[in-house]
């Protein structure tokens, strides 16, 4: 079964009808967070898709502990044969993160948490357009057939946000460190993707204004 398979069979359960609170509740948590796209909005379909990867991969539903593709398992982990049964663990075990360019080449690129510093290696024929070494990315990366792939949902940051905000994941880890806990990059994903958001909606804001990190953090976009 490929990829694509994989995933519309988990998406097909989760957005049926039993389901449908699931996703509604999933939806509002993570456009509240990240900003409400419109079709009109060039990153409509990227931001779409990482809302549907964070309802499939990260929200809990009801506020329990299992999450969504866990509650799949769960309920149809009997009827599944052992081939999908083990990809759907893997998948489980997606890795969403904020990521720094270090090597493309063709059919494979390096990527580094920029938190961990953790090297991924991520198979990809295509040819990103525009994506270039240093550049920050937002991305999920989908294990599947032994390697990493991408999911459909990528947040670029700009080249000239890159100080900034690699500046600010310095900062963030030395607070983390000085208090003695793991750094949780959740809430700082959502408001760089705000940022990101701002800059495309606002092109006559200067990049300065919107990658600015003294200024408090605010919900929507």
């Amino acid at each position: 079964m490929s990829l694509q398979e994989l995933q519309e069979k988990l998406l097909g359960w989760a957005t049926a009808e039993p389901r449908k609170e699931w996703l509604l509740a999933s939806r509002a948590e993570y456009f509240g967070r990240y900003g409400e796209p419109h079709e009109e909005d060039k990153s409509f379909e990227s931001r779409m898709n990482g809302m549907l990867d964070a309802y499939l991969y990260d929200f809990h539903p009801d506020g329990g502990e299992e999450r969504t593709i866990e509650r799949f398992l769960a309920s149809q982990g009997a009827v599944l044969g052992p081939e999908e049964l083990a990809a759907y663990r893997d998948l489980a075990r997606n890795v969403h993160a904020l990521f720094e360019v270090r090597r493309i080449k063709p059919g494979e690129i390096r990527l580094r948490e920029v938190f961990s510093a953790g090297d991924y290696d991520v198979a990809e024929r295509r040819q990103l357009v525009g994506l270039a070494k240093g550049d920050l990315i937002e991305a999920r990366l989908l294990p599947f057939e032994g390697k990493l792939v991408f999911s459909g949902a990528f947040i670029y940051h700009p080249q000239a946000a890159r100080k900034r905000v690699l500046a600010e994941v310095k900062r963030l880890k030395k607070i983390a460190a000085r208090e003695g806990q793991p750094v949780d990059p959740t809430a700082f994903l959502a408001r760089l993707s705000r940022m990101a958001f701002k800059l495309e909606r606002y092109r006559n804001v200067k990049l300065e204004s919107i990658y600015d990190f003294e200024a408090p953090a605010r919900t929507g976009s």
